[in-house]
């Protein structure tokens, strides 16, 4: 069984088992588990496809990691004849969660 999920504007297909990397969100200390509710697809034996969101379905996973770093990207600015350049990096920070079920 697999399902697709959106979360933070991304759609992801997952399985149980699988590990994804979402975006950075504010988690209780305590929270070992995250809840996805919209969820816009169930595969299976039976596809159950949601108008947008398939209706009591939600998918359930445990935190792995609270905080990982992405690759760093850099972003280069210059402006020619002025000898005038910037360099900025920046690191992506994300949660990487395990999907454990889920519920049709």
């Amino acid at each position: 069984m697999y399902a697709v999920i959106e979360d933070s504007g991304t759609q992801f297909r997952v399985s149980e088992g699988d590990v994804l990397t979402i975006d950075l969100r504010e988690l209780a200390e305590d929270a070992k588990e995250v809840q996805f509710d919209r969820v816009l697809l169930i595969g299976g034996e039976t596809l159950k496809i949601g108008t947008p969101l398939v209706e009591g379905a939600k998918v359930l996973a445990e935190i792995v990691k609270r905080e990982v770093k992405g690759p760093k990207v850099f972003a280069q600015r210059m402006r020619r004849r002025k000898s005038s350049r910037r360099k900025v990096g920046h690191r992506q920070k994300y949660v990487e969660v395990r999907v454990t079920k889920i519920v049709a």
